[in-house]
């Protein structure tokens, strides 16, 4: 069962709706409806990690250090 509701949408954005769903024949409620789906989809947790997590600052230290402690070079 759908419910109607009432939004207040600015100009400029009714327009760009009203052109999208001119230029690919479906109505501003399809767009609408399936812009809140993506957003508020179930069962996500968050956005995928594509990148490193920390970046590095300064310089590194040696890849395979042989007289050095690992720990001087994480907590200097």
């Amino acid at each position: 069962m759908a419910v109607r509701t009432t939004v207040d949408i600015p100009e400029p954005l009714h327009e760009r709706l009203r052109h999208r769903a001119a230029s690919t024949g479906v109505s501003i409620r399809s767009l609408i409806v399936h812009a809140l789906e993506e957003t508020y989809a179930e069962g996500r947790k968050g956005k995928r990690v594509t990148g490193p997590m920390v970046k590095l600052r300064g310089r590194k230290g040696p890849r395979f250090p042989v007289d050095e402690n690992p720990h001087d070079l994480i907590f200097p």
